[in-house]
């Protein structure tokens, strides 16, 4: 059984700098950290990994340079190989663009390492939350997709799915091979044991630029690639004041809103 998961490192902080010539985030000098809803997805593989011992996982992650330390935490935790794709042809890409220069690492992940059974990624990037990488993967590779997961197990060669769906759970039975995009489950993550970390600051991570990616099209990459265009960017400015209502029930305090509006000819 293989499995890839799609990482992506993120800016831990809520400071996010934006370059003013080409609107995109500023990373240098930022501390990264996995991007946690792909975390959740790297614990999903490891247990089934654990249920499965002959399964191998395999950590693929686009960005600089830099983004190998979340591949190399990835390989402490849980993964058995990680790869980077990385070229300046594309920089800037929005998640449309992102999607296909994976799906084509993708394709030559299974010439490297042999045919996929399942690709699991996060359901978000904490630093877009934009929740279209994923199923936009699924599209390019032709894969069923099933988004929102809170675990996956295997039950012969289908993959039994609980998902979220609102205020509910559902059960879901997808074969294989297919795309699986998770949120946060009822567990935490597993931490990585000391000498895995050890073993993982050791590794070499491929890198796979565009010449490593045959027939990817540059002209669907970068910002040349990208159809959404960011005309401003802005902080919000934070207003004083306001009013706290504390009443004696939710209800209570709920009404008392609806007449302070109603009032106010808001409503």
């Amino acid at each position: 059984m293989n499995i890839i998961v799609c990482v992506k490192q993120v800016p831990d902080t809520t400071e996010i700098k934006i370059d003013p010539d080409t609107n995109t985030l500023i990373r240098s000098g930022v501390h990264s950290i996995v991007n946690p809803f792909d975390g959740y997805a790297l614990e999903a593989a490891a247990r089934i990994k654990d249920t499965h011992p002959d399964t191998k996982i395999v950590a693929l992650s686009m960005g600089p340079g830099q983004a190998q330390t979340a591949l190399k935490e990835c390989l402490a935790i849980a993964a058995d190989k990680a790869y980077l794709i990385s070229d300046r042809a594309f920089g800037g890409s929005d998640t449309l663009a992102t999607s296909y220069i994976l799906s084509a690492g993708v394709k030559k992940l299974e010439e490297l390492e042999g045919k996929f059974d399942m690709i699991f990624c996060g359901k978000q990037a904490i630093d877009g939350d934009t929740a279209q990488v994923g199923p936009e993967l699924a599209e390019h590779l032709g894969l069923p997709q099933v988004t929102y997961a809170l675990e996956a197990w295997l039950e012969e060669n289908c993959l039994k799915v609980l998902k979220e769906d609102g205020d509910q759970k559902l059960l879901l039975q997808v074969c294989t091979p297919c795309l699986i995009t998770f949120t946060k489950p009822a567990f935490d993550p597993r931490y990585p044991s000391i000498k895995r970390r050890l073993a993982a600051n050791r590794v070499q991570i491929p890198v796979l630029g565009a010449a490593e990616l045959p027939g990817i099209d540059l002209a669907r990459a970068g910002l040349k690639g990208s159809p959404t265009k960011v005309k401003r960017t802005f902080c919000p400015e934070r207003k004083k004041g306001g009013v706290i209502i504390r009443e004696e029930s939710g209800l209570a305090s709920a009404a008392k809103l609806f007449h302070m509006l109603e009032d106010a000819r808001l409503i």
